[in-house]
């Protein structure tokens, strides 16, 4: 198990305070809460855009990720905005994230890789089309993956589905669906959508004014 330990974060009106949380360190846990209780907060800290008051730690396979520098963590993750460079085409902004990650043969290994997630991902009509100029569905499938072609050892989507037409969810949620079941590293789902929760999760992850009020099992339908 994943676990962090001694987690505290304060504002002027809110705190985040997770004494403790154990993660699985495969499948997908989603983390869900209203509006405000904290999943925002948590997301923000675990990429490291915000530091806690407190000396934490999150250990991972037997490794504080907290003492890791960022690049090192690898930690793979599709932002709600998708936060593509809007200038460059989707191949660009895939390429700039797999050749600073990958070197020597393990280059040649990533681009084999990547071939086939094109595929998969239904990427390909859409390769060479600048950011700005893709569709809500296309900007979701190159933000995923470009995470993916990253290497991480964690996944983290931030409600990965949100900016999609409810017509358009059900598929692209059952494609990403197809994609991390056949990876082998943990997913955690950031989400309000108990759509996404139910189809796509094993365990939930519960938070309620910056505390964790539950964790729950779940069977996938």
């Amino acid at each position: 198990m994943s676990s962090i330990k001694n987690l505290r974060y304060k504002t002027e009106d809110f705190v985040l305070d997770i004494p403790e949380l154990q993660l699985p360190e495969s499948g997908v846990t989603a983390i869900v809460g209203h509006s405000g209780a904290g999943k925002t907060t948590l997301l923000n800290i675990l990429v490291g855009l915000l530091k806690p008051d407190t000396d934490w730690q999150w250990t991972f396979k037997g490794e504080d990720l907290n003492k890791m520098r960022m690049e090192d963590r690898r930690i793979g993750v599709v932002f709600q905005s998708y936060d593509l460079f809007p200038h460059l085409s989707a191949e660009e902004n895939v390429l700039l994230v797999l050749r600073s990650r990958h070197r020597g043969n393990h280059y040649s290994e990533a681009m084999q890789k990547l071939e086939v997630l094109k595929k998969t991902l239904s990427v390909e009509s859409c390769w060479q089309t600048r950011a700005q100029n893709l569709s809500g569905g296309e900007k979701q499938r190159i933000a995923l993956l470009r995470a993916l072609m990253s290497n991480p050892r964690l996944l983290i989507l931030d409600e990965p589905f949100s900016a999609l037409d409810p017509e358009l969810r059900a598929e692209a949620r059952s494609l990403v669906k197809n994609v991390i079941s056949q990876l082998e590293i943990p997913v955690y789902l950031i989400t309000h959508d108990q759509d996404d929760v139910l189809s796509m999760s094993q365990q939930r992850v519960i938070l309620s004014a910056g505390k964790v009020s539950a964790i729950e099992p779940l069977k996938t339908r």
